[in-house]
């Protein structure tokens, strides 16, 4: 096995840029996959955005946390969900960006995103309500708040499902959609695969995902190691960066696809992942219940992930909205809020 603390700092980095970029390719092609899946299937966008991608995406915040559990490192396995909820949602804001001709919140047809960002708030909001008034021990010493939260989680999948096939409000007066010229051509060799293959190419794309997010993380560690920077300020923004880079090329792919709702329910599905896989980090830590390690860069970045995701649920209600920079004026907001987090993290650290 290799063992990056022994690397120099060079090589480290070096082996960092070669898996990013493999991750970032495999996130991109993944995304085309689950188009043409959810198109052959007749699954909407916003649930393969929830569930599909969302899932895959998160594999390797859920071994880089659990990992950290197992070792002890509550600082390190909390900061890096918490961290990653406000990184994924920033990079809705880069994706924005390369929305030519609209804005990226003006053009979901269902409100779905949108309640899936008001559940995600509730959810959010209720563990820093357990983190302050204390979270209670159950059997060796899992907490009654994240076994809550789990639950929540999965009632909250239910409603958007059923929600996502049933509703009633219907925007108007959308921007029409338009694709880059040459992804439409690869769409469609995509389409005319059988269901098997897509599910076996997405599968492949998965593995490539989990393996070198996982190596990413390890060559993250040792670089954060080398900084001699502490758990807390690294999970919360280098761990969080480098878990975040699948999300970053899915969510970029879709855009270029014209798969805006895919897009936002990608992000959102990972941060509502993100409350689920406090679980398992629950039950790996030994110390006891986790979220009583919870410090204060914790709650600085569950407050900030409240806060960027209030903005984004906003710029889905208001459609018409000014650019600035080439970004909607929301996106510009949740960079705004994004950096300011980060110096917060670091005054905190």
């Amino acid at each position: 096995m290799l063992h990056f603390a022994s690397l120099p700092l060079s090589a480290n980095l070096a082996i960092f840029s070669v898996l990013a970029v493999a991750i970032w390719l495999a996130g991109t092609r993944l995304t085309y996959i689950a188009v043409a899946i959810g198109d052959s299937t007749g699954i909407g966008r916003a649930l393969m955005g929830l569930l599909f991608l969302a899932s895959i995406t998160e594999l390797p915040e859920l071994v880089t946390t659990v990992t950290a559990s197992v070792k002890g490192d509550a600082a390190l396995a909390l900061n890096n969900m918490f961290g990653g909820i406000v990184m994924q949602t920033a990079v809705l804001a880069i994706a924005d960006g390369f929305v030519a001709h609209a804005v990226l919140t003006a053009f979901p047809r269902k409100p779905t995103p949108i309640l899936e960002g008001m559940l995600l708030i509730l959810l959010l909001t209720a563990i820093l309500g357990i983190i302050s008034v204390g979270e209670v021990g159950l059997i060796d010493g899992i907490g009654l708040g994240t076994v809550l939260l789990a639950g929540t989680y999965v009632f909250s999948i239910l409603v958007l499902r059923h929600y996502d096939k049933d509703h009633a409000w219907k925007p108007v007066d959308l921007p029409e959609p338009k694709m880059d010229k040459p992804h439409p051509r690869q769409k469609q060799s995509l389409h005319a695969l059988p269901l098997r293959t897509l599910v076996l190419y997405s599968i492949a794309a998965a593995v490539v995902i989990l393996v070198c997010g996982v190596m990413l993380v390890e060559t993250a560690q040792a670089v954060a190691d080398q900084s001699a920077l502490g758990s807390s300020f690294i999970g919360v923004t280098l761990l969080a960066a480098s878990t975040s880079l699948p999300e970053l090329s899915m969510t970029i792919a879709a855009v270029r696809l014209g798969a805006y709702t895919m897009a936002i329910s990608n992000i959102f599905g990972n941060n509502l992942i993100m409350v689920l896989v406090l679980f398992p980090a629950d039950i790996f830590y030994r110390q006891g219940a986790i979220l009583h390690q919870a410090d204060d860069t914790a709650q600085l970045a569950l407050l900030s992930g409240i806060f960027v995701t209030t903005i984004y649920v906003i710029g889905l209600l208001v459609k018409k909205k000014p650019r600035i920079l080439g970004m909607g004026v929301d996106s510009v907001l949740v960079l705004a809020v994004y950096l300011a987090s980060l110096y917060a993290f670091y005054s905190v650290r």
